[in-house]
């Protein structure tokens, strides 16, 4: 038995992505978005590219990822098999109006990029206290005008008769 087999199928969807172009188009970059507390975390997939392409910006709420991967071949090289895309990568990202955009950090290791976007403080759960009768919320007088005068029981208490 011979170990190359023919399959005109694959060879058929080979030759389309060859005559098309999308052979070499990259796909769209694999993420992961995830809530930690107060932060989101998002990861894109991004081994093989070219560390200074990498660029990473917020506009309007809107987070743009971009990277780039070249090929670095011989000029006599000839592909036998090109699965591995290369060109410009991009995603965008719309966030919400809750999250800390001038905040975001991002780390890029082992072929992932990881951007860490902390919750606004503004969007964060806040306890809100309740005033309840005998509470010193209620007599307090705070960020208010008193108003002091006499009255009669304070009048008699000084020995003062109208």
């Amino acid at each position: 038995m011979h170990p190359l087999r023919f399959d005109p199928f694959r060879d058929f969807d080979r030759l389309t992505a060859e005559v098309l172009g999308t052979a070499r188009t990259p796909s769209l970059m694999p993420m992961d978005c995830l809530r930690t507390g107060d932060k989101f975390m998002v990861r894109f997939d991004l081994p093989g590219i070219d560390t200074d392409s990498l660029d990473v910006s917020a506009e309007n709420q809107t987070l743009t990822v971009r990277a780039e991967r070249t090929r670095h071949d011989p000029d006599d090289s000839t592909y036998l098999v090109s699965e591995r895309p290369s060109g410009t990568y991009s995603r965008q990202l719309v966030l919400g109006e809750g999250l800390a955009v001038d905040d975001i950090s991002a780390e890029y290791r082992d072929g992932v990029l990881t951007l860490t976007i902390p919750v606004a403080e503004q969007a964060k759960p806040r306890k809100i206290e309740i005033a309840r009768p005998g509470s010193a919320a209620i007599g307090s007088h705070e960020g208010h005008k008193m108003i002091s005068g006499e009255t009669g029981k304070d009048r008699q208490s000084a020995g003062v008769t109208s």
